[in-house]
């Protein structure tokens, strides 16, 4: 059995991360958090998320269901 890889990237300067479980097609939608999008496949499983305005968890954790 192959290893999951995840792909995560942080832009400093757009304050934003992104976690990709995996790198096929898809697209952004939301989620109840404004600062939290979920990345999903044309099947609708989450391949993946974004985070804006990461240095605003400094004070607290973000939780969000994906």
């Amino acid at each position: 059995m192959a290893d999951r890889k995840v792909k995560i990237w942080y832009d400093p300067e757009g304050d934003f991360l992104e976690v990709m479980f995996d790198q096929k097609p898809g697209y952004f939608k939301e989620t109840l958090s404004d600062q939290v999008m979920e990345k999903v496949d044309e099947a609708g499983n989450v391949i993946g998320f974004s985070v804006l305005r990461v240095s605003e968890l400094k004070s607290k954790p973000l939780e969000v269901a994906l």
